[in-house]
């Protein structure tokens, strides 16, 4: 393995070289902790090391340096949070995997979703399904009939709800047990037990049909051009202007600071915004979207429009990172805007043709 190449970041964000060091061999020897592990690459990474460096001086891939960061930073909130030495010891040994899925959890309800994890021997196929369980119940405004705050009870509501739903009886029992299992009070339990004679089906109401749109011909595809103001100018004023340089695949372009434009045709719902910003991502972070190839989306929200309805779509913080959400019904968490619109790129099967307009004419 080689060793990373000197960083160009500024002095004083460069690491202790022999520290660095030492912990590329760590990692590459794999001695430690997973949390050790982890606790590394984010020094290295907070230091301005590139993760492909990383790996290649290590053998730890990008995906794995970022699960196993984020992972150790969970286990930290364990610590924290007041989680039993069990817990504890048998996540510092593994369990990367589902504590990294507890990050969209608040810090406090970490610890319990762990001992919940740990306890019914959670893995990593089902630890997605508990942890969005446990974050849906939290924006609830009020506690349902019967449920308690326990992770266990979030569950249990989340598969109750799911059992109502189902006409299929082979179906329904499968919820129902799974609701039994996590149940953590008695009336809970008592709740979900209650189905075993009750056989009414309540419909599921199917979430809005997210507002996709591809992009389709080239008069919709706007070009973003800087302004230098408006006459009498001086030549400094002509001079100051950025040169424009344009990113794929949605045309964005930047300026020497941090801000950036995005060009956005003139449907009516992108006129109609008041406070229109765009947020760029891939597809498959939306429900219904993981049979598909994962695309680059540009998101555009509204930030006006902050007030909920079951209709549409919302951007909220979910624990210090945007997220898309939609609420089937009013949610105890403040609300940063609407989608009003997900653009995907145009189809381009040659971009050298077409800018050649006696071909496209042949």
């Amino acid at each position: 393995m080689t060793d990373l190449p000197p960083n160009s970041q500024s002095t004083e964000n460069q690491p202790n070289r022999e520290l660095a060091e030492e912990l590329l061999r760590k990692l590459r020897q794999k001695e430690g902790s997973w949390v050790e592990w982890g606790q590394a690459c984010a020094y290295l990474q907070k230091s301005g090391y590139n993760p492909q460096d990383i790996f290649e001086a290590t053998g730890f891939e990008p995906i794995q340096q970022n699960q196993i960061i984020v992972g150790s930073q969970v286990y930290n909130s364990l610590e924290k949070g007041g989680a039993s030495e069990e817990v504890k010891s048998h996540y510092s040994q593994r369990g990367s995997d589902v504590l990294y899925e507890f990050r969209m959890l608040a810090q406090e309800e970490r610890a319990s979703a762990a001992e919940l994890a740990f306890k019914h021997k959670v893995d990593a196929d089902e630890v997605k399904e508990v942890a969005r369980a446990i974050k849906d119940f939290s924006r609830l405004r009020n506690l349902p009939e019967g449920f308690s705050a326990h992770p266990g009870d979030a569950v249990a509501y989340q598969t109750w709800k799911q059992a109502r739903q189902k006409s299929d009886l082979q179906l329904r029992s499968r919820f129902i047990a799974k609701g039994l299992k996590f149940a953590h009070t008695d009336s809970a339990r008592q709740k979900i037990e209650q189905l075993l004679t009750d056989f009414t089906v309540v419909p599921q109401r199917p979430a809005p049909l997210l507002p996709f749109y591809r992009l389709e011909s080239e008069a919709e595809m706007s070009r973003v051009v800087p302004v230098a103001g408006e006459l009498p100018l001086n030549p400094d004023a002509l001079r100051a202007v950025p040169i424009v340089e344009e990113t794929e695949p949605f045309n964005m372009v930047k300026f020497s600071g941090e801000g950036a434009w995005v060009p956005l045709p003139g449907w009516q719902v992108v006129l109609n915004a008041e406070d229109p910003v765009v947020i760029l991502g891939k597809s498959d972070i939306f429900p219904n979207q993981e049979g598909n190839k994962p695309q680059p989306v540009m998101i555009a929200i509204d930030r006006s429009q902050r007030k909920w309805d079951n209709g549409s779509y919302f951007v909220v913080d979910n624990s210090g990172e945007l997220d898309f959400q939609w609420f089937e019904t009013e949610p105890d968490v403040d609300l940063l805007g609407r989608v009003i619109v997900i653009v995907k790129p145009k189809r381009i099967f040659d971009d050298e043709i077409i800018k050649d307009s006696w071909q496209i004419d042949e």
